[in-house]
């Protein structure tokens, strides 16, 4: 009894209709709270979230998930699948701790702002005000002697000091050193044998290691993730003179009631503790042994948490600050968090720089990725979405247009878990009914189309969403067909777009464009050049390129084309036997429709149709004027979604 008093306080914002207890010890399987189709849910569609997790754990991508979706402080979802330890011997249950990973970097950040609401914690104060230890570091300037080609690391003054705000900001210059430059090569010794980043040493430690070293960039100049938050965990532990996870305890996870949220895993907890995948090196191999003893406490990456746990820290985040009558922070706080506060200027590096910037469709706030641009970004959901993750897979996001949040726990090895949280999240926004969906007076008449008609439907749409909840914004722009990015304030290739006019024109990888139009371009940031290479179909624009291992500069005039994004799904139409069948023609489903099985529509006009079964998903076949492209509208009206046929 007193597992399942702590387990439903933990749930306390859920709506519980039902709470069935498995005979394990401490292991449980709980209904949905509330109907799904009363909080906006198709629940068949919901259900297609566990169906895809078990095609994962079938196919050996991961042991076992969790998965939790709440709206309007309700839960609409929690399940478990799979298994929780590695031999697959263990079934999964939904109060499994993971490691969590950088889920942990929005906790330390709301446990910063608690103390800048306090007035213990100055958020443009310089960090050596309260670690004086990083006063004097340097940053790191990689130098290339012309005539050798040998890359030297030379030393130059901060033009500005590191603030708390670049902490938070990932703009201090402070990266993981997981990559290949000379200054890499020196956070290396971080890990050692002989370093500082240990789970037998300390934050403060960490830090007078910390301070031997250069930054990798100017602080404020650069967003690039890396141990930022791990700083400023010390710095919340001077400002509070109180050790980091005592202060987490007695601020955070008490008053929220997270009861399995921690830097170890009591032995009492150890058997819902979800095995890891190997994991190969730091800073990951530090911090993820949860079920062992630490004096390191992460606030990059070293909690252990549960999907129930998250979801009460992410809706005290939605709350405004408040949860349950515990107010952690004030609304104007949570609002600061989840707005941009990158500068219009800012340059995007290191490992997690396709995913915060203009090519990921999101920025950066104080400690959450915030979506910004739904053209470019690669998940559905509301602009002013909030969210993160973990190396090992696990992830949230907060929507507060649509007042929900969604959990999923998985463990995957480090960097991989990217498709999993994409799916996720499209089934998730898939999984939206549309409101108060009308009943056509027509289906009880019976309509008949000729067999000249339904042909001219026959084909395959494309669509930017699979959800009617995202911006419906065109994929489409006049461009060069070039996946760029920012080194050292050089605007590289990344890659060409096979037959778009830059790989036509013999544009390679690795290549650095130098000026545009003949104006130089070094120091601008990634948005300004996309922004520079986009514009309308058919112009011109001219390109100098640097490549490595050929004298003097490469000179090209290229003419924008029509670049079209990859849709998010894609239907099938066909005709057989005078009925018009439609599936989903890809890895994701769309409303009624899925891989495989198709679905014979009824007619309701001569261009209109709905699903007989399901969630009745209605069809429209338009064309505009003069126009000959085929378009199909799903749930025409407020709520629809738009597809062109591409063939």
């Amino acid at each position: 009894m007193k597992r399942l008093h702590r387990l439903l306080a933990a749930l306390s914002i859920l709506h519980l209709a039902t709470l069935g207890l498995a005979t394990a010890a401490h292991a449980y399987a709980v209904a949905p709270g509330g109907e799904p189709e009363a909080l906006g849910f198709s629940s068949s569609r919901l259900a297609r979230i566990a169906a895809w997790q078990q095609t994962q754990v079938d196919a050996g991508a991961f042991s076992g998930a969790v998965a939790a979706i709440a709206r309007n402080g309700k839960v609409a979802y929690l399940r478990a699948v799979g298994f929780r330890d590695a031999t697959r011997t263990i079934p999964l249950q939904p109060d499994a701790i993971f490691w969590i990973a950088s889920m942990t970097k929005p906790v330390t950040s709301v446990a910063a702002m608690v103390l800048v609401e306090e007035g213990k914690l100055d958020l443009v104060a310089p960090v050596h005000r309260y670690l004086p230890e990083l006063k004097d570091m340097m940053v790191g300037v990689e130098t290339k002697d012309l005539a050798t080609g040998k890359i030297e690391l030379a030393r130059e003054p901060q033009k500005h000091p590191m603030t708390v705000e670049d902490l938070l900001r990932h703009t201090a210059g402070l990266d993981y050193g997981v990559g290949g430059t000379k200054v890499d090569q020196l956070y290396k010794s971080l890990y050692g044998a002989t370093g500082v980043y240990r789970r037998d040493r300390t934050l403060a430690d960490f830090i007078s290691g910390l301070s031997k070293l250069p930054l990798a960039h100017q602080p404020g100049e650069v967003w690039d993730y890396g141990l930022a938050v791990d700083v400023l965990a010390r710095v919340i532990e001077v400002a509070s003179n109180q050790p980091f996870d005592q202060f987490l305890e007695t601020r955070l996870f008490r008053p929220l009631d997270m009861v399995d949220t921690g830097f170890q895993v009591p032995e009492a907890k150890l058997s819902r503790l979800v095995d890891l995948p190997a994991i190969n090196g730091p800073p990951d191999s530090v911090v993820a042994d949860v079920a062992k003893p630490t004096k390191l406490f992460s606030g990059g990456g070293g909690l252990a948490s549960t999907a129930a746990d998250y979801l009460r820290f992410c809706q005290m985040l939605l709350n405004g600050g408040e949860l349950d009558g515990v107010r952690i922070l004030s609304p104007a706080t949570v609002k600061r968090m989840t707005t941009n506060a990158l500068p219009s200027d800012i340059r995007f590096a290191g490992s997690a720089s396709g995913i915060v910037g203009p090519q990921g469709g999101s920025t950066w706030g104080l400690g959450f990725a915030v979506r910004s641009d739904a053209a470019w970004s690669m998940v559905p959901g509301s602009v002013g979405s909030f969210s993160w993750s973990g190396t090992s897979g696990t992830y949230f996001w907060i929507d507060p247009a649509e007042q929900m949040v969604a959990v999923q726990m998985i463990e995957v090895a480090p960097g991989t878990g990217a498709p999993f949280l994409r799916m996720f999240r499209n089934l998730t926004y898939g999984a939206f009914r549309v409101p108060d969906q009308p009943l056509l007076a027509s289906a009880v008449a019976p309509v008949t189309i000729d067999s000249a008609t339904l042909a001219t439907y026959a084909g395959t749409y494309a669509f930017s969403s699979t959800s009617s909840r995202d911006m419906q914004i065109p994929r489409e722009f006049g461009g060069l067909g070039l996946d760029v990015a920012i080194e050292h304030g050089l605007v590289k290739v990344v890659s060409p777009i096979p037959g778009m006019p830059a790989a036509k024109a013999g544009i390679m990888a690795g290549d650095i464009i130098t000026h545009l139009d003949r104006a130089a371009i070094q120091g601008i940031s990634l948005s300004q050049a996309i922004e520079k290479m986009r514009g309308p179909v058919n112009t011109s624009v001219r390109l100098r390129i640097a490549r490595k291992g050929q004298d003097g500069p490469i000179e090209l005039s290229l003419v924008r084309a029509q670049i079209r994004l990859q849709g998010a799904a894609d239907l099938q139409v066909a005709v057989k036997d005078g009925k018009l069948l439609v599936e989903a023609n890809g890895t994701l489903p769309m409303l009624d429709f899925e891989k495989g099985l198709p679905i014979a529509v009824v007619p309701a006009s001569s261009n209109e149709f709905f699903v007989d079964s399901g969630d009745h998903t209605r069809l429209a076949f338009l064309r505009d004027g003069a126009d000959t492209t085929m378009r199909l509208v799903l749930n025409p009206g407020p709520w629809q979604i738009t597809g062109q046929r591409i063939n």
